[in-house]
């Protein structure tokens, strides 16, 4: 009998952390970071991503005037929070491709659900960090 309880208890955990998103989840791609410091927008590619699939988005960053911000250092990080675990790949930002606009490569999904993109900002207003909450669906990011 304790040990159909303790399944029933593992079982129902389990199903917890594979719940729906919350309802009122802020899947907006652009806002200020943490301190506001800096206005940051994400953009994924255009096409819609497929699960498994390396992908490369744009990460624009500004001061809160709207000047671009340029020479910035931008480290990648995120997950899925309702299940635990990290990105299934290390994300880099690799370069700036226009004045305060970066490409951050090697982005990937392995399921579907909602995912969190975190970004630690390093430019010459001092550090931040902004957080963009994504949900990948069987058609692709929602947007």
């Amino acid at each position: 009998m304790a040990r159909h309880l303790l399944l029933a208890a593992t079982l129902a955990t389990t199903l917890a952390a594979c719940a729906s998103p919350p309802k009122d989840l802020d899947l907006s791609l652009r806002h200020a970071s943490a301190q506001g410091r800096y206005l940051v927008q994400i953009e994924p590619p255009a096409a819609p991503l497929a699960i498994h699939q390396m992908h490369a988005w744009q990460i624009r960053l500004s001061s809160p005037d709207g000047a671009p911000v340029r020479n910035a250092r931008i480290a990648v990080d995120g997950g899925m929070p309702q299940h635990g675990h990290g990105l299934p790949t290390r994300p880099q930002v690799t370069r700036e491709v226009a004045a305060g606009t970066y490409l951050m490569e090697g982005m990937k999904f392995s399921m579907t659900g909602w995912w969190e993109i975190k970004l630690a900002i390093q430019a010459a207003d001092g550090p931040d960090t902004a957080v963009f909450n994504t949900v990948v669906d069987t058609s692709g990011v929602k947007r």
